[in-house]
């Protein structure tokens, strides 16, 4: 079987060991199931099962996917997509060597540290900054170097979990930090955290709810006012804010999220955020703030085991010059998002609607996601189709290539412009289009 020209092209695209071992697994399973009788398969049908393998064993399963959902921190389909300048970064990064770790000017060794912190500090006036790989890592490495066997006080209303069922007083648990909580689920006030020095905790935390709302009858100190009950007892303030943003979220007709800024503004002595959210950048957790305390992260052995690496390092560097450069809402397709003004959201849709000749153009609503902004809405339009099992036409979407993603209301399949990335529209035109035309058609099919 190796000799024929199949088998050839076979070895030259997949490689010989794993042609191989394809085509002795198809011989042992033809064998295993061949009983007395049977018409066994001739080689041209072994060497045909033998490249269905190959092609399984070799499919990637991370695949880029159009988002039409209208959620624009699609936690499951990747957050932020990156700027044009941050891809370009890591392209040049990835390709060749870097001076990741190496000094050009003292031609010796240097820190990976360096490369986004002057950024940072330009950015938000914090003393020093540190990035590791993901926000969650970045509050275990404050606890675990900073109150390690000693006492963290957060309000009893900040014991949030987040995706995939990780909450904040097991990351806390797990740094070896106790949990020392205040207040009530609903109410949480001054004395609260005045009280709690009595047991000489190490830090105080404050974890924003990122991802709900506490409404009714409810209280909580400001950022302020905690800073300065933790500091007239020489206790530092750390607070988590989870997604975080540089920007002001009202000026786009949304809720205000707490900035970066105004946490230390308010005295926060170090505060953490994401870079992958409303940040818009690749993934990672970055701690800013008092150099001292900055520098004890740097020095604890876990900030080698979650450190973030170059092509991260790349992202985050090119993404952050556009906050330098007050490019942000122009750039960063996250910001491009929020800032998209429905009428041209709507002119999109309709554009749409012209090339399909099927469907209708109404109003919705996008959301956020990504655990920023619960219960913010952005209004939209979006491409209606009528249909009589949206599911199956939402499941011939996904089987694209690219992969489309939609979602569902009553009988319709709707999808939603403010979320596909203007490159996208031809290939999401053309899927649609060859779905429509396929038996399973919008008011003939399903």
């Amino acid at each position: 079987m190796l000799q024929s020209a199949q088998a050839v092209e076979m070895t030259a695209c997949f490689g010989r060991p794993l042609t191989l071992r394809a085509m002795r697994q198809t011989l042992d399973q033809i064998r295993s199931t061949y009983r007395e009788g049977q018409l066994v398969p001739d080689e041209a049908e072994l060497l045909r099962l033998a490249q269905e393998l190959l092609t399984t064993w070799t499919a990637p399963t991370l695949l880029p996917v159009i988002n039409a959902t209208g959620v624009i921190l699609h936690t499951n389909l990747g957050r932020a997509p990156l700027s044009q300048a941050a891809l370009r970064a890591v392209a040049e990064i990835a390709l060749g060597y870097s001076n990741l770790e190496y000094d050009l000017e003292k031609g010796k060794r240097g820190s990976r540290l360096v490369h986004a912190e002057a950024l940072l500090q330009r950015l938000t006036g914090a003393q020093a900054a540190l990035v590791v790989n993901n926000n969650a890592a970045a509050v275990m490495l404050v606890l675990s170097a900073l109150a390690r066997r000693r006492s963290v006080v957060i309000a009893r209303s900040q014991l949030v979990e987040i995706g995939g069922g990780f909450r904040v007083p097991d990351v806390m648990k797990q740094s070896g930090a106790r949990l020392l909580e205040v207040g009530t689920t609903n109410r949480v006030h001054v004395r609260d955290y005045e009280e709690a020095l009595q047991e000489k905790p190490a830090l105080f935390m404050r974890a924003h709810r990122s991802n709900f709302q506490l409404v009714g009858f409810t209280s909580e100190p400001e950022l302020s006012e905690i800073v300065a009950v933790a500091h007239r007892a020489g206790i530092p303030v750390v607070d988590d804010l989870g997604s975080g943003t540089f920007l002001d979220t009202s000026r786009f007709g949304l809720a205000h999220e707490p900035m970066v800024q105004e946490s230390l503004a308010a005295g926060v002595d170090l505060v953490c955020f994401s870079g992958d959210k409303l940040l818009g950048g690749p993934q990672a957790g970055i701690v800013i703030g008092r150099a001292d305390l900055v520098q004890r992260l740097r020095k604890h052995p876990l900030a080698r085991a979650i450190r973030a690496d170059k092509l991260c390092l790349s992202a985050l560097t090119a993404t952050l010059l556009h906050y330098l450069k007050d490019e942000a809402e122009q750039e960063i397709p996250v910001w491009r998002m929020l800032s998209m003004p429905a009428g041209d959201v709507r002119r999109r849709a309709e554009t749409w609607l012209a090339r399909l000749g099927e469907g209708r153009v109404t109003s919705s609503e996008s959301t956020i996601g990504g655990g920023s902004l619960p219960g913010e809405t952005l209004p939209t339009w979006v491409l209606a189709l009528d249909v009589r099992n949206p599911n199956k036409i939402l499941e011939r979407l996904r089987r694209e290539k690219p992969a489309i993603v939609a979602r569902a209301q009553d009988n319709s399949v709707l999808l939603d412009p403010r979320t596909v990335l203007p490159e996208q529209d031809e290939l999401l035109l053309d899927s649609l289009q060859r779905v429509l035309k396929s038996s399973w058609a919008i008011g003939r099919g399903l």
